[in-house]
């Protein structure tokens, strides 16, 4: 889920696979592998990515319930989006 998510919210925001793996200071290779998801952020980079994506780290992993238990609605981050960037 970690990975659909991220690949989604990167799109959303305009931002390429180096783009943002330059932000986070690692490497594209590394990225690549989150969204893939072969390999897990730390919690740093996990939260340096929701920063940077502007969600909250809740969403990224996949607590839609509890994100919703607390009142915060989820529907904002759901995007439908083509397989390729436009």
């Amino acid at each position: 889920m970690l990975g659909k998510r991220l690949r989604s919210m990167r799109m959303k925001r305009h931002f390429t696979q180096p783009q943002l793996a330059d932000m986070l200071d690692i490497a594209l290779r590394t990225y690549q592998g989150y969204e893939g998801e072969t390999r897990s952020p730390s919690l740093d980079t996990l939260v340096k990515i929701a920063d940077i994506l502007d969600v909250p780290t809740d969403y990224l992993l996949g607590r839609d319930e509890f994100l919703h238990s607390l009142g915060v609605s989820v529907d904002e981050y759901q995007t439908n989006l083509p397989d390729s960037p436009k």
